[in-house]
């Protein structure tokens, strides 16, 4: 699944797991479990993580594969990976050798204003990490409706910064949507509305892919 921050990966992706069945897979959730365990691959993925640098394609793509091998056939919903043409490449290679089919690849389209809108109105709970929208909370509200705690403006939630993610998400993942565009299998929808139009948007689009 690809799309940019603030598009609602996270929570379509969480919608499609319980609907299917399917098993989220995170690349930060894998390098970080891969690391915590003290894997072989763990250890060298840390090694770069420790100095600052990014984490190699072959090192994710190892990360990545162990972790589909292990969860059988349950089915899965890849979410930042793969970033690079090289990982997609590699991924492919890999689920063919497998025998696990890669289905559809869906890209969370929405416009650049929106997602301005979305992720600069954004306040986070200080103490227990609640995400709040300015647009759904009374006028006013400075503390968390859950525990009390301050909300705050992340520091990367300003206009510039969310302008500079986003044109560092395009130049990234268009030689990939393009990849796959060019399999026949990239499946694109219209990421703005509510968290059930979205969703009912990609059923509807997943199973005309699959009729």
């Amino acid at each position: 699944m690809f799309g940019p921050p603030g598009a609602g990966k996270g929570t379509q992706a969480e919608l499609i797991e319980k609907k299917f069945g399917a098993v989220h897979i995170s690349t930060g959730d894998i390098l970080r479990e891969a690391v915590a365990n003290g894997t072989e691959i763990g250890k060298l993925a840390k090694s770069y993580m420790d100095r600052g640098e990014l984490v190699p394609d072959e090192v994710v793509i190892d990360i990545a594969i162990a972790k589909l091998q292990e969860i059988g056939d349950s089915g899965f919903l890849l979410d930042g990976f793969p970033r690079t043409v090289a990982q997609a490449e590699a991924l492919d290679k890999a689920l063919s050798a497998s025998g696990i089919p890669l289905d559809t690849v869906i890209s969370l389209n929405v416009p650049e204003e929106e997602i301005v809108r979305r992720l600069s109105g954004r306040r986070v709970c200080t103490e227990c990490g609640a995400i709040y929208h300015i647009d759904s909370i009374p006028d006013g509200t400075l503390n968390c409706l859950l525990c009390g705690g301050k909300l705050i403006q992340r520091a990367d939630d300003n206009p510039e910064s969310i302008r500079n993610r986003l044109r560092v998400y395009d130049e990234q993942t268009s030689p990939v949507l393009d990849y796959y565009r060019g399999r026949g299998i990239l499946v694109e929808i219209n990421a703005v509305g509510t968290v059930e139009e979205v969703f009912c948007r990609l059923m509807e689009a997943l199973c005309s892919d699959k009729a």
